[in-house]
């Protein structure tokens, strides 16, 4: 039996720094589609407090959450989950979904999108320098998601509320 492991080589392609989507959300790519095929991106997420993201569907993506540090609520379809340190969950391609960190403490999570072309919105989302609201929009749907309601509790920020800046 082979019981080696493959480890991807460090792609100088990959830019790993930590870019902000809202005041209080913010992510890393971890691994690029490049790296995989375009089988997957890996990306890290932290929220903050009271962060989350609005209800929305992805066309072409599997959608995967695992929680590494603190916990997240997450909608799925007509399931409710709260998801903690070491759980994790899938979400199918078309599939009403959405998160939001209700805890007082941040969250941590990989996001692992299944293929890998989010990381396209990904990549723009980052590299806006103002939080151009509409640019996120517009890429996210260019990638093929789309926004299908608010986040689903009160008082939380997200691209469609964004919290003031510090």
């Amino acid at each position: 039996m082979n019981t080696s492991v493959t480890i991807l080589p460090i792609n100088p392609n990959v830019d790993s720094e930590w870019r902000e989507v809202t005041p209080g959300e913010r992510f890393r790519l971890l691994t690029s589609a490049a790296d995989t095929n375009g089988i997957y991106t890996i990306i890290e997420m932290v929220g903050e407090a009271r962060n989350g993201v609005p209800a929305h569907t992805h066309a072409n993506e599997e959608e995967h959450f695992v929680v590494l540090e603190g916990s997240v609520h997450l909608t799925n379809g007509d399931q409710s989950l709260s998801l903690s340190a070491g759980d994790a969950a899938t979400v199918k391609r078309g599939t009403p979904h959405a998160w939001c960190n209700l805890s007082d403490e941040p969250v941590r999570m990989l996001i692992i999108f299944s293929p890998g072309h989010m990381e396209k919105a990904f990549r723009m989302i980052g590299a806006l320098s103002n939080g151009d609201l509409e640019a996120i929009a517009s890429s996210a749907e260019d990638s093929g998601s789309t926004i299908v309601g608010p986040p689903p509790f009160e008082n939380i920020y997200s691209v469609l509320s964004p919290r003031p800046q510090a």
